[in-house]
């Protein structure tokens, strides 16, 4: 028996299947609690806060089962902070910065790609403890481009749980019906061959 070998590209397909698809597909709770779960993930993804999104779904989780006994799925929401990440930051957190920049009228003020990517990349590939990167990381975003990220991640977050919880949905609802088609289909057939 050979094993397969798959290109880089074939392996994080095969990881987000696994981790974000699966799940919803498993799960035996009703479209709108895995709908919420998926909203959630994807509006806290939606932020510059990457490295603590998992933390801050697990937090709205418990909040929310406080005030909300339907909940959402916390595997859900997890899994779904993972579309941003440590690969897509640079290009993710440039976008919220320029889209804060355009709502708060500097238009002229936008600056360039590379910096960003330069700084983070400075940052980050230094000889500095995992608590001074982050040290580090959190006082540019704060001095230096944190208030356009913050408003400019806002409109993001909005149309993440949004366009995240009404697509689930609707998956779900087709998935859904698509199975008890299936199921009664079988079940006219077993009483046909009676």
């Amino acid at each position: 028996m050979t094993s397969r070998s798959f290109s880089f590209m074939q392996k994080i397909g095969r990881l987000l299947k696994l981790r974000l698809v699966i799940p919803l597909l498993r799960s035996q709770k009703p479209p709108e609690y895995k709908a919420k779960g998926v909203a959630v993930g994807l509006a806290w993804a939606m932020t510059p806060l990457v490295g603590i999104q998992m933390w801050l779904v697990f937090m709205t989780w418990v909040i929310w089962k406080k005030f909300s006994p339907q909940g959402f799925s916390l595997t859900l929401g997890l899994a779904w902070t993972w579309v941003t990440n440590v690969f897509t930051m640079v290009p993710v957190y440039y976008v919220f910065y320029v889209t804060g920049q355009l709502m708060m009228g500097h238009f002229d003020a936008i600056g360039g790609y590379d910096s960003l990517q330069s700084i983070i990349s400075e940052t980050f590939l230094a000889e500095y403890t995992f608590l001074e990167q982050w040290g580090l990381f959190f006082k540019l975003l704060v001095k230096d481009w944190g208030l356009s990220m913050a408003v400019g991640c806002l409109p993001w977050a909005v149309a993440g749980y949004i366009g995240g919880y009404y697509f689930t949905l609707a998956f779900e609802k087709a998935r859904l019906k698509r199975r008890l088609a299936k199921l009664a289909k079988k079940g006219s057939l077993d009483e046909t061959s009676k």
